[in-house]
């Protein structure tokens, strides 16, 4: 703080930078001041080498000024001390957003465990195991609420099922006996075209209700996968089909190298297998061939059945697999194999088709996940 007179001597320098009396009068500032003026602002000081943040008053009595005060303030000082207040700030800032953003970490994970919980069990769920459950013991009330709804749906959709399941079970069950003795009485009829008609339609009655129960076993899908050499269970079942093969002069050819291992429930394969060779066999002409193979095509293990029949149309063999479909009104059967088949290797996450064979046949293809 400078205070000067009015000729712009200095009165006091508390900066005390030079001894003895000095003229201010030719900084701009003591200057307008001496006028009467209230000059304020920052300028460049040529003495110090540096910018100066100002003000001057007049000292002033009766209308006449009688000199000058000065106070001026480092501009540099200034700019740390707004530095410092940004560093604060900023600190203050940081400090706060490390705090908002545990306590949000935290609500996030207090809502998203149990929702991930959730979409676990709405996975198992989807895949199958209707015995997976979500838990209701985590998580704000709304989530806990859905989980309840999530339990109490996922129940009532099991005991439907297997309510639904007992029920064809159990008819297709008790069906067999009446269908036995029905049977019976009419082989004791006399021989006639009616009688052996109507031992026909007892057969596709019976071989329609051992489907239905074989649908319900595949619906259920309780077996569940593991490791299986598809090509030993190819052998086996190859083996086991030849007396009906050579019944039917067909000739039934394994063309099969090393092991095969695939990700399947071996008891749904050896059905899946059994439905198609029973195809391809009443499919196939006398003296016709039967082809059984199986081959690594990443990322899946297939299993081909080709037979040497008329085959099928393009419409035919998309709705081959549509449950109680047949080619003709002449064709054999149930119209329940197909879809058995097609159930059974979903069961194992893969995937059937049938393809048209170089031979007009039908080459059935399963593909399965390599184990």
């Amino acid at each position: 703080m400078v205070i000067v007179n009015r000729q712009g001597y200095a009165l006091v320098d508390t900066s005390a930078r030079v001894r003895g009396t000095e003229s201010f009068k030719s900084r701009p500032e003591i200057a307008q001041a001496l006028l009467g003026n209230y000059p304020h602002g920052v300028r460049n000081s040529r003495t110090l080498q540096e910018r100066l943040l100002y003000v001057a008053v007049p000292i002033a009595a009766n209308g006449a000024v009688h000199g000058a005060v000065r106070i001026t303030y480092p501009y540099s000082a200034v700019d740390a001390r707004i530095r410092r207040y940004w560093l604060l700030l900023a600190l203050i800032g940081v400090v706060v957003l490390a705090g908002a953003a545990v306590v949000g970490l935290g609500l996030a994970r207090f809502v998203t465990r149990p929702l991930r919980s959730l979409e676990e069990a709405a996975a198992a769920v989807g895949e199958g195991n209707l015995d997976a459950r979500a838990s209701e013991e985590e998580g704000p009330p709304e989530v806990r609420s859905l989980a309840a709804r999530f339990n109490e749906t996922v129940a009532k959709l099991s005991r439907l099922l297997r309510s639904q399941g007992e029920f064809v079970a159990d008819a297709s069950h008790e069906l067999r006996t009446p269908l036995t003795a029905l049977r019976l009485r009419l082989e004791s009829l006399p021989p006639s075209r009616d009688r052996d008609a109507a031992l026909n339609e007892a057969d596709r009655l019976r071989d329609l209700v051992d489907s239905l129960l074989a649908l319900a076993r595949a619906d259920a899908g309780a077996e569940g996968s593991a490791r299986v050499d598809a090509s030993a269970l190819l052998r086996e079942r190859v083996e086991a089909w030849l007396p009906l093969a050579d019944e039917h002069r067909v000739a039934l050819v394994a063309e099969l190298d090393g092991p095969l291992p695939v990700r399947a429930a071996e008891g749904r394969l050896a059905q899946v297998l059994d439905n198609l060779l029973a195809n391809a066999l009443e499919a196939s002409p006398d003296g016709g061939t039967v082809t059984v193979s199986a081959l690594a095509a990443s990322p899946w293990v297939e299993l081909h059945l080709t037979d040497e029949g008329h085959g099928l149309t393009p419409e035919q063999r998309e709705r081959a697999f549509d449950r109680f479909w047949r080619a003709g009104s002449g064709a054999g059967g149930s119209g329940l194999g197909l879809a058995i088949v097609k159930r059974l290797v979903a069961a194992d996450d893969g995937e059937v088709e049938l393809r048209e064979a170089a031979s007009g046949g039908v080459d059935a293809v399963v593909r399965l996940r390599p184990a």
